[in-house]
């Protein structure tokens, strides 16, 4: 299954971003986590069928509208587990 991380930048923490994620995630059919990082990002990885982890990439970059996004940094990873569903980490 492909699997991808992203690093999301800009202003991600304190405006709901990852549950938002979690909720794209769900609608779209893709396994894997969010959380925040100490640098004020959020780091998001994800496994789904290619076009499912497009259209999730499409959302990360809209974000939930209190948030600005300013990038996001995307590259494929062989997860260290087997994801069954998406969670939200501290």
């Amino acid at each position: 299954m492909p699997s991808r991380s992203y690093r999301v930048r800009g202003v991600v923490q304190g405006v709901f971003y990852r549950s938002f994620t979690a909720d794209a995630a769900s609608r779209h059919g893709v396994a894997g986590f969010a959380r925040n990082l100490p640098d004020g990002s959020v780091e998001v990885v994800a496994q789904g069928p290619e076009a499912a982890l497009a259209a999730l990439r499409a959302d990360l970059e809209t974000g939930p509208p209190a948030s600005r996004v300013d990038g996001v940094d995307e590259s494929a990873v062989v997860p260290a587990e087997a994801f069954t569903a998406f969670t939200i980490r501290d």
